[in-house]
């Protein structure tokens, strides 16, 4: 009842920052970064600055005239303070939009048609390198977050802005507008409101709550992600100190993680893919990590025991949860170092009790089993409330009240949701090409990634990355594939030619067609 009375109140980002200062003032953020709004204030501020500077921006923004319900796109260079700047506009009782800095000038400006006539927070770099000249005719205004630009406002230009009170606005009014991830096209806009954003924050906070509030909670999270606002909250408001990162460079990554040592981890599957390296480091910068926190995407099983054999506590725990942009976590599981690297990594585990649920839906009219898989279909009170724009598009996903996730699974007598495939990714003759590629990577270590693909000519094509870019030994790759589904030889790529999403996963479709071509 507790836990239903606090989602009814809607999370209330605008503010987050004044009530975690209130009860704990000194505690730090740290960066990993300059924040490009604020260079002057450091890499380390604490919990009252921070809404020192989200009061301050917030100001700044209502000298320019935004107002309660008016949608502002925020499109700027990766850093934390697009996050500043999400919670400064929430706190005037505006929509942000959050469009990740990976997004390419021509997707923009199909979003922005789509907001239709927004305010646009940018800076110059995307203004000059990226962004075409036609966002100044689809935006109400365009300010900048950070540099000058002719026909841009520099939010720079209006420090000393006399401050102004925040604006609450109804759990049920829309708060923030996050993208889905784009893996089949444009992405869609997702709308959440203050009620859907705080359901969320439920599952989430039981976890958190098992780390000691002198334990640092580290992040690496898109920052426009709706994760991010869940996350974000949830440490500040237990009293963790909050180590915010932008980049997953594994020696930057390291450095930091050796001198403050996180208790915490949440960050993207592949970024944890990254760091395995860690596990080797002299330094030991994974020592004290208790908890390790997955919620975006499919899971490889090597990569989750080498961060856990990297830990020196006595049961460190690796959660990894099920869900999606539009309807946050819905299941989740934890792995202990007991599993090893053949755990099965398509378990995804059980949804929340009292607060998510899951089915699957038959596509034969048979049960859904491993070999003939059906659609995963949840309910959450933390589903969005529409796609901005599309509203048909939003209701054909939802079934009787329960929505589609897109995907292919299967639920096994124990209760345990079982993930096959995205329903676009399924190639014919293999059972999960998720599972095949778990596989694959627990027999080669120097694999940082593989995916599986369709191919004109018959059997799939893998396509590898391997660590340092070394190149690939046949003899241990057809060892390896002996007893798997016939594959195509392996294409060799480096990592970062690969088409990714905010979050890092795999545009698989794009990379298929990059491969045709």
């Amino acid at each position: 009842m507790f836990l239903q009375r606090i989602a009814n109140r809607g999370i209330r980002l605008g503010t987050l920052f004044d009530r975690a200062a209130a009860r704990y003032p000194a505690n730090p953020v740290i960066l990993d970064h300059d924040l490009d709004i604020a260079p002057d204030r450091g890499r380390r501020l604490t919990l009252t600055e921070v809404a020192d500077l989200v009061d301050d921006i917030a100001s700044r923004l209502w000298a320019l005239r935004i107002r309660p319900g008016d949608h502002v796109v925020v499109h700027k260079t990766d850093g934390f303070d697009i996050s500043v700047l999400a919670c400064s506009l929430a706190r005037i009782g505006a929509i942000p939009v959050m469009l990740s800095p990976k997004l390419d000038g021509n997707t923009v400006v199909e979003l922005l048609r789509r907001v239709d006539q927004p305010y646009l927070l940018t800076d110059q770099a995307k203004l000059e390198k990226e962004l075409p000249g036609e966002v100044f005719e689809l935006a109400e205004r365009v300010i900048l977050a950070s540099g000058e630009y002719d026909g841009a406002v520099p939010l720079a230009s209006l420090e000393g802005t006399e401050r102004v009170r925040p604006v609450t606005m109804p759990p049920d009014h829309p708060t923030l507008i996050t993208h889905t991830s784009g893996t089949t096209g444009i992405p869609k806009l997702a709308v959440h409101t203050g009620r859907t954003l705080q359901a969320r924050y439920r599952p989430q906070a039981t976890v958190m709550s098992l780390v000691g509030k002198s334990e640092p909670i580290a992040v690496h999270v898109s920052f426009v992600h709706s994760r991010m606002y869940t996350a974000m909250p949830i440490s500040v408001l237990q009293g963790h100190p909050l180590i915010v990162l932008r980049d997953d460079e594994p020696e930057s990554v390291a450095r930091l993680f050796a001198r403050i040592r996180p208790g915490f981890i949440e960050a993207h599957p592949n970024t944890f893919l990254r760091w395995e390296v860690l596990a080797d480091d002299p330094r030991e910068p994974l020592a004290n990590v208790r908890y390790f926190s997955s919620t975006f995407d499919a899971i490889h099983p090597r990569t989750v025991q080498r961060m856990l054999e990297a830990s020196r506590r006595s049961m460190p725990l690796f959660a990894q949860a099920y869900g999606q942009s539009e309807v946050g976590p819905i299941a989740a599981r934890t792995y202990t170092r007991r599993r090893g690297t053949e755990a099965d990594g398509r378990c995804v585990g059980r949804p929340f009790p009292g607060m998510t649920a899951v089915r699957v839906v038959s596509r034969d009219g048979k049960k859904p089993t491993k070999s003939s898989p059906g659609y995963i279909e949840v309910r959450s009170d933390g589903r969005i409330v529409t796609y901005l724009g599309e509203h048909e598009r939003w209701r054909g996903q939802l079934n009787d009240g329960w929505w589609r996730m897109g995907d292919l699974g299967y639920i096994t007598r124990w209760g345990c949701l079982h993930l096959l495939d995205r329903e676009v990714d399924e190639i014919p003759g293999i059972d999960s090409t998720l599972e095949l590629e778990d596989k694959i990577l627990a027999r080669l270590p120097e694999l940082v990634e593989i995916v599986v693909i369709p191919s004109e000519k018959g059997a799939p094509v893998p396509v590898v990355c391997t660590r340092d870019d070394s190149p690939l030994d046949r003899a241990a790759w057809n060892a390896a594939v002996a007893d798997l589904p016939p594959l195509e030889p392996p294409v060799q790529w480096r990592l970062e030619d690969l088409p990714q999403t905010a979050t890092t996963k795999i545009k698989r479709i794009e990379l298929a067609s990059m491969m045709r071509q």
